[in-house]
């Protein structure tokens, strides 16, 4: 991807995704049709390039250190109606279509985000069990 001015970066229309040191930009995704946020990932070069080849997500496993394509094995495939980057290009968002049974966390639950913290300091399991 392209350098570019700050100018270019915060105004314009150069798309210039700033990795971090490890290669790696932070991916915010939501389904499109609910808004809902369903996972935050990592992408390096190679996964963006694949997302926007192919029009569906593919993300960076910190883990296994590897690519994978969303839903490769599990079905949960996530089509990409929506690529948008912030202002400073350090983070993405995606609005996808998601496959399969609509479920994006590897516990087998819609979203990743199923869970909340109380008044009290503790976490609690969403009502929806999202």
């Amino acid at each position: 991807m392209s350098q570019a001015s700050k100018e270019d970066v915060e105004e314009g229309v150069v798309f210039a995704p700033k990795f971090d040191a490890h290669g790696l930009i932070v991916c915010v995704t939501t389904e499109a049709a609910t808004r809902e946020v369903l996972m935050v990932a990592y992408m390096n070069e190679l996964a963006l390039k694949k997302t926007i080849e192919t029009g569906f997500a593919h993300y960076w496993s910190r883990s296994r250190q590897a690519l994978w394509r969303k839903g490769e094995t599990s079905g949960q495939t996530q089509k990409v109606l929506s690529l948008r980057v912030d202002c400073d290009q350090d983070a993405l968002l995606l609005e996808v279509e998601v496959g399969g049974d609509g479920k994006a966390c590897h516990t087998g639950r819609k979203s990743c985000f199923y869970r909340s913290l109380d008044g009290k300091g503790a976490l609690v399991f969403a009502a929806d069990g999202a």
